[in-house]
């Protein structure tokens, strides 16, 4: 008797993850087609004002122009796209499926589109707003694949985190929007479900979970419990899967690579499989939870006569033809794919890194001693027009002293000490560009950033007037955040290398006009970074200090990484070098 209750209880959930992976099939193909069909048509929006892309470094534009506010309404459109399809589509076939009645996949997209104008208000615009941008962040409430990873580059929350007003804000301001969230979660139910208004849908949402807190909280506990133990059960699978896999591959003669292959291939495949379903399991969660707390009279998933899913079994054989297939060319490929040492070169941070103290000449020979590729340096113009070197708008952090290097003479700023808090025992003065050229000659590549306010075509042209001067044109790298600077010198200096800094950018990034693009590690993926390289391009990675993080770049196609951690970043380079085949293979999958 306690066997059929424990299946009556499970087999509702398997025969709608059946339900579910067919609904996500279609709705991911129609999903490609509309963003598609947009992206095509905003690329031609963004060609039309002679831009390849807009990025963080010019996002200005979209807000002073008509194609920007385009672009900007393109956008939106797709927030609302994917309210319909990601998350409202998947709350009514919830629905259906609790009642017992699950309709063709058709009806219930056609029903999701209309209810995307109950929120066209102000009020539906901030919901849509909350789910695309804030909801990821926090971590509470509904978000929408698109953004799901959206984050706050790490060179904002290294600043955030380092002065702790800043951080006390910045903690306040998400327990603000995780309790709006909370206050919320059943507010697009309202919607979809029961047609209310966006506006009456809120306070609706705000009762039931006023009135529901405390089992909410229970249930939303036992469901993660219920995933943590559905993944142990996939780990038990795998597990199996390898020990036949081993068993059989082995008897007929395969080579180890190919066995380890097919077995993290194998693994990969069945976790993502599972873990792809874990938004749209909780969407059904919180929709049996809706219907339960409204007191309706089917509050949960009734068992249904099996049915046969083909694009389940077509999804599965095709999956297996991958892995097999999939083995086999990698093994063929192996040290190309799973390459000992990518070769990734090492920049630092700010001269030196934490090696000495920041954009310094200490720190260039500190560099130079570490053995490093290149060094970073930051610099900024004299109020009588000489260039030192200085990363923030102000001396006061190093120095003491808070006024802006414009605001002060050279010979002011030479009476400067600096004082870097990682170096309490060690002073040094503030540095000249002429005598960080001077120090890294023929010792290390300088990636010079145009920096600060100063920072326009004047500084170029005389920064290039002293590299020239120098004799280093081939070992300096220009460098800045402001994508017009970087036009401007790869334009009038085309024998001088640059790259353009940024963390956020949409279009043809590859076709901007540079040398290398500096990516901020959050959106340095593969495919960018792939992008970049088939139009000639190099990627630097800015500024992966954490193992974990430079590890995944050393592993990378990148071409090189900035950082503050020299000396941990080359031993990580000399162990990975030294790594099995099956560390390899497991780096690569789950780096």
């Amino acid at each position: 008797m306690e066997k059929q209750k424990r299946r009556s209880i499970w087999k509702p959930y398997w025969q709608s993850m059946l339900d579910l992976f067919e609904y996500q099939f279609v709705v991911g193909i129609l999903l490609i087609v509309i963003l598609w069909v947009l992206r095509t048509l905003a690329d031609l929006v963004l060609r039309s004002t002679g831009r390849v892309a807009v990025s963080s470094g010019d996002f200005m534009f979209l807000f002073t122009s008509w194609q920007g506010i385009l672009l900007i309404l393109f956008g939106l459109t797709v927030f609302f796209v994917y309210l319909a399809f990601d998350i409202n589509t998947k709350i009514i076939y919830a629905g259906k499926l609790i009642e017992g009645k699950p309709d063709r996949i058709r009806s219930t997209l056609k029903e999701s589109l209309l209810s995307i104008r109950a929120f066209l208000c102000p009020e539906g615009l901030l919901i849509v707003l909350y789910i695309a941008l804030i909801a990821p962040l926090v971590g509470v409430g509904f978000s929408m694949a698109l953004t799901r990873d959206l984050y706050i580059p790490s060179f904002i929350t290294s600043v955030i985190e380092s002065t702790p007003l800043y951080h006390l804000a910045y903690v306040l301001v998400l327990l603000v929007f995780a309790y709006i969230g909370i206050r919320n979660l059943f507010c697009i139910h309202g919607v979809v479900i029961d047609k209310m208004s966006v506006r009456d849908s809120i306070r609706h949402s705000k009762e039931l979970v006023r009135k529901n807190w405390k089992n909410h909280w229970k249930q939303t506990l036992l469901f993660g419990l219920n995933i943590v133990a559905m993944n142990v059960l996939l780990f038990l699978i795998f597990v199996v899967i390898m020990v036949t896999a081993a068993i059989v591959f082995i008897g007929i003669d395969v080579s180890r690579r190919f066995l380890y292959l097919f077995i993290l291939l194998t693994g990969a495949a069945v976790f993502s499989f599972f873990n792809s379903y874990v938004v749209s399991f909780y969407m059904l969660r919180m929709t049996e939870l809706y219907y339960r707390y409204c007191g309706k009279e089917n509050s949960g998933l009734p068992v249904r006569t099996s049915r046969f899913h083909p694009f389940v079994w077509l999804g599965v054989v095709a999956a297996l033809i991958f892995v097999v297939v999939g083995s086999w060319g990698m093994e063929k490929n192996f040290d190309r794919i799973f390459p000992a040492d990518p070769g990734v070169l090492l920049i630092a941070h700010r001269a030196g890194g934490k090696e000495a103290p920041e954009n310094t000449v200490a720190g260039i020979n500190a560099a130079a001693e570490a053995g490093v590729y290149g060094s970073e340096i930051d610099i900024q113009r004299t109020l009588d027009g000489y260039y030192i070197i200085n990363h923030d708008a102000t001396f006061a952090r190093l120095t003491g002293v808070n006024k802006k290097p414009g605001e002060m003479t050279l010979a002011e700023i030479r009476e400067l000490e600096i004082h870097d808090p990682n170096h309490p025992d060690k002073t040094e003065k503030v540095a000249t560009f002429e005598e960080i050229l001077d120090a890294s000659k023929d010792r290390l590549v300088l990636f010079v950033e145009l920096k600060g306010d100063s920072a326009d075509p004047k500084m170029v042209d005389d920064a290039v007037a002293l590299i020239e001067e120098k004799g280093m044109t081939d070992q300096c790298v220009l460098i800045s955040l402001k994508y017009d600077l970087i036009d401007y010198a790869e334009t009038k200096y085309p024998y001088m290398q640059t790259a353009y800094l940024t963390f956020l950018t949409f279009g043809d990034t590859a076709a901007l006009n540079c040398d290398y693009l500096g990516l901020e590690e959050e959106s340095a993926t593969e495919d960018m970074i792939e992008r970049m390289h088939e139009q000639g391009k190099g990627v630097l990675v800015w500024t992966p200090n954490e193992e974990d993080a430079q590890k995944k770049f050393l592993l990378s196609e990148a071409d090189a990484i900035i950082t503050d951690n020299v000396y941990q970043a080359q031993e990580l380079r000399k162990q990975l070098g030294e790594r099995s085949d099956i560390a390899r293979i497991a780096d690569r999958f789950f780096e």
